[in-house]
């Protein structure tokens, strides 16, 4: 099944039958992601008393409460209202899904005792390249980022100057596959956060920050159709559902 999208001039072809899931899911039959150092997540039977609602026990139905944080436990995007005293809602304030993206593989550099993705490393993956998206693979790629626990770990992270980068260059979304774009533990200055959605200035109320993906490896670098899918919570962060697909030539 083919779809052909009009981008400003430029007629977009792309097999929607054939999508590449980016995102992590929370599956309680597997090792799960965790960040920040909360309890893992639950999915547990509703009970009555001491009666479970499931169709194992009886029920008609599965009746499952669900117990997580977006931040700490599956592929989130958010929002400005992630690092504001107001309120801001990720659900309001993305209001279109599909944009052009490109996905990047980058090698971190080891800089005064941390692994970041610095500037000139974007710089040489985008070059003159105008995206809404940007889809960021580190490396090394491997699996376990499906079920890393990064609490006390000081993963890698975007140097600010990264991230002023981005937003100069008008990428409105950045996806990466870490558990958070600045250090895990900055002091609270959340550089590449403020500087991303210019808190200082004009703030990007409708840009967004998508973290805990996985790129696969044979996915390669380069120009996509990305859906970014969201929950609908009224919060700052929400589960959601990046897709890519490939652009046919």
């Amino acid at each position: 099944m083919k779809a052909i999208v009009e981008y400003n001039s430029r007629k977009i072809e792309v097999d929607i039958s054939n999508p590449i899931d980016i995102s992590i899911p929370i599956d309680m039959s597997k090792d799960k992601i965790n960040a920040w150092g909360v309890e893992d997540p639950k999915i547990e039977v509703v009970k009555y008393d001491d009666y479970e609602v499931s169709v194992a026990n009886g029920a008609v139905v599965n009746f499952n409460d669900i117990t997580f944080n977006p931040h700490s436990h599956v592929t989130h995007t958010e929002c400005v209202g992630h690092i504001t005293k107001e309120m801001h809602s990720v659900n309001k304030n993305l209001k279109y899904f599909i944009f052009l993206a490109e996905v990047v593989t980058i090698a971190p550099l080891f800089h005064n005792g941390d692994f970041i993705i610095g500037v000139k490393q974007l710089k040489n993956a985008l070059k003159n390249k105008k995206r809404d998206a940007i889809v960021i693979r580190t490396l090394p790629n491997l699996e376990e980022k499906k079920s890393m626990k990064y609490f006390n770990t000081n993963p890698t992270y975007l140097s600010e100057k990264a991230a002023i980068y981005l937003r100069e260059k008008g990428i409105k979304h950045l996806l990466v596959d870490l558990p958070s774009v600045d250090k895990e533990k900055d002091g609270g200055r959340l550089l590449s956060h403020n500087a991303f959605w210019n808190t200082d200035g004009e703030v990007r109320m409708d840009a967004t920050i998508t973290e805990f993906i996985y790129v696969p490896n044979e996915v390669e670098d380069g120009e996509y159709l990305l859906n970014l899918m969201i929950a609908p919570f009224e919060n700052d962060a929400t589960p959601s559902k990046p897709v890519l697909y490939e652009i046919l030539k």
